[in-house]
């Protein structure tokens, strides 16, 4: 009895031992499973990670500070989206274009905007837009065009080797070239005035450049400078008073105004030497001109260059027009009864 009560006891302790021991393989055995399960469901579910952002689904925010209107400003926006357009799709870019009016705080609030917004890249149209952009940020790479010299504006440490976060397009053009055609034209030219806002550094730049030039041809010269376009018309009247010939430089606030200066120097028969073609056309006798949609088109090449390329600002030269045109006003040529050469371009009036 006692040998069958053991056998008992031994049998049951097995059974339980047994039981036990399967307990504990099918628990590993279901955490395994639903383990698995999850893996399949995750690889199922969700991309491979490769660490980056996939440049299929990527829509790049690109903001625009323009620091006023006027033509040769809006020709560089233009171009400037049409090469992003063209190289990413318009449907992976967004532009916010913001336009200052020409005030410097209202393009430091433009570029604080766009960092607080985390946008991609930052394209500042002018000078002073250039100059509030980079103070507002060192990270977001920035590309500047419409500005002549980005070392003097203070914004790269050098033009060849900018070693910030800016780069961009130069709307430079020869200086000494533009006082050769003014002296083609008027060669009995012999006090020239430069006419330019003494608050934009570009302009100034510019007024340096051009009198060095007449310097050396011994053509004396005269600065004649506003603060703002409220003192266009004096001082444009100022000008024509005591030169024979004026020069204005590409020149934000002048090519706002130049409607104004035409109604000054036509009836006083003094011919206008303009820095660019929108100038020009809008009341200048002549131009040695870049295309301002070309200098912002190569901008947004260099744009794309950065975003999708990894290119480095600070490693990008400044680049400047390579194409430029001697172009002229008919109306203008035809009131001041100057012959102009068969070679100049007539400026198209546009419809």
């Amino acid at each position: 009895m006692k040998r069958k009560w053991m056998a008992m006891v031994l049998s049951m302790t097995m059974v339980v031992s047994l039981l036990a021991g399967c307990g504990t393989v099918g628990g590993k055995s279901e955490e395994n499973t639903n383990n698995k399960s999850d893996t399949e469901n995750l690889s199922d579910n969700q991309p491979a990670s490769n660490g980056s952002d996939s440049d299929e689904s990527k829509v790049y925010k690109i903001g625009i500070c323009q620091q006023l209107e006027h033509q040769a400003l809006d020709a560089a926006t233009e171009g400037f989206r049409a090469a992003l357009e063209e190289k990413l799709g318009k449907d992976k870019v967004e532009f916010d274009y913001q336009n200052a009016q020409g005030e410097q705080a209202n393009c430091a609030t433009i570029a604080t905007k766009f960092v607080n917004d985390k946008t991609d890249l930052i394209m500042a149209n002018a000078t002073t837009a250039l100059q509030a952009c980079a103070a507002a940020t060192a990270d977001i790479p920035i590309i500047g065009t419409s500005v002549t010299d980005f070392a003097a504006a203070g914004v790269v440490e050098s033009n060849d080797v900018p070693g910030r976060n800016v780069t961009g397009t130069s709307d430079l053009a020869p200086i000494d070239k533009q006082i050769d055609l003014l002296t083609t034209l008027v060669p009995s030219a012999k006090k020239v005035g430069i006419l330019f806002c003494s608050a934009e550094a570009n302009s100034v730049f510019q007024a340096e450049q051009a009198e060095k030039a007449l310097k050396e041809k011994g053509i004396s010269y005269e600065r004649y400078t506003v603060a703002d376009s409220n003192d266009v018309q004096q001082v444009t009247s100022n000008a024509v008073a005591g030169c024979d010939a004026i020069y204005i430089p590409t020149d934000n606030t002048l090519a706002d105004n130049m409607e104004g200066v035409k109604n000054v120097t036509v009836p006083a028969n003094i011919p206008v030497i303009c820095g660019e073609e929108n100038m020009c056309a809008a009341g200048g006798l002549a131009t040695l001109s870049i295309s301002y949609y070309n200098i912002g088109y190569n901008a947004g090449i260099m744009a794309y260059e950065i975003l999708v390329n990894d290119k480095k600002p600070a490693e990008m030269p400044v680049q400047y027009a390579d194409e430029m045109t001697v172009k002229y006003n008919s109306e203008v040529a035809e009131a001041l009864k100057i012959d102009m050469p068969s070679d100049m371009v007539a400026i198209e009036k546009e419809e």
